[in-house]
């Protein structure tokens, strides 16, 4: 009888390992079972599997955190629910947008105009009426006269201002003014000339020889406002703030000048009661129309 060969004994033999072919023989003794066999344990190749979905989901989970900071993050404050900011006393003013020039005409700024001349309508510059304003009739964004304006001035700078202008190279004047539901009342007045040197020249003759500009009617020498930032300009504008300090009349008077180009205008808020104005829609109303006049 041929004896079955055994492996060599530094060969180990496992589940993976190919015996060599076994020559013919008589079967070997049966064995018999004394329990149930083993479980036969699961390929690693499974657990690799479970690994890899645990490890796809972390990230998938992970990416999805990061990329709800990195959007919360890049929107604004007010657009996140639960941290918008409270109600800063800004008035709601609409979209505002520069009306189209006449054809072959340069912005005031353009190299080629150097007279810094307005071509667009002046009417069309105004600052339109924001959110729940009540119009002023007088001043509906027309064409004023000069006595208007020079009515928004003491008694005794009248005369002087109305005649300067007459004898001036000032084109029109338009205007506008509105009430907000909180008592402020707003005018905004627009001064054209023929170009920035008389323009520069009246805003010199509105201040003198003083850093401080002739007071408005009802008013003492007005201060400049400490809360007005000097760089809240377009480029190539001038905007000066000021403010009437207490203790004040039966109204407070907040006013400011924009000198752009040919153009200069005068923008008011006032309002009675000890309260007085509200710097911020004061501030507002200065750099939105500075802004559609540079």
């Amino acid at each position: 009888m041929t004896e079955q060969t055994a492996p060599p004994a530094d060969v180990a033999v496992s589940a993976t390992t190919t015996l060599p072919p076994v020559p013919k023989g008589p079967p070997p003794p049966p064995v018999r079972e004394e329990g149930p066999a083993p479980a036969t344990p699961r390929p690693p190749r499974r657990a690799l599997r479970a690994v890899l979905r645990w490890t796809a989901a972390v990230l998938v989970l992970g990416g999805l955190g990061a990329g709800t900071v990195a959007g919360i993050t890049s929107m604004k404050r007010t657009d996140v629910p639960g941290l918008a900011t409270q109600d800063d006393g800004r008035w709601d003013y609409p979209v505002l947008s520069l009306p189209a020039l006449p054809a072959d005409a340069a912005r005031p700024y353009s190299d080629s105009n150097t007279a810094e001349v307005h071509h667009a309508d002046l009417r069309r510059l105004l600052l339109p009426l924001p959110a729940g304003a009540t119009a002023d009739k007088e001043l509906a964004g027309g064409w004023v006269d000069i006595a208007r304006y020079t009515a928004e001035y003491g008694k005794d700078d009248r005369a002087a201002l109305t005649q300067y202008l007459k004898d001036s190279a000032l084109r029109h004047i338009t205007a506008r003014g509105w009430t907000m539901p909180d008592g402020t009342s707003s005018r905004v007045y627009l001064l054209q000339f023929n170009s920035v040197a008389y323009s520069t020249a009246f805003n010199d003759e509105l201040f003198e020889s003083d850093s401080l500009p002739r007071p408005l009617v009802g008013t003492t020498e007005p201060d400049f406002d400490e809360d007005w930032a000097s760089d809240a300009r377009a480029e190539f504008t001038t905007v000066r703030a000021f403010s009437e300090a207490e203790p004040y009349g039966t109204e407070q008077v907040r006013h400011g000048y924009v000198l752009a180009g040919d153009t200069l205008a005068l923008v008011v808020h006032s309002r009675k009661g000890k309260a007085g104005t509200d710097a911020v829609p004061f501030h507002q109303t200065l750099i939105l129309q500075d802004q559609l006049l540079g």
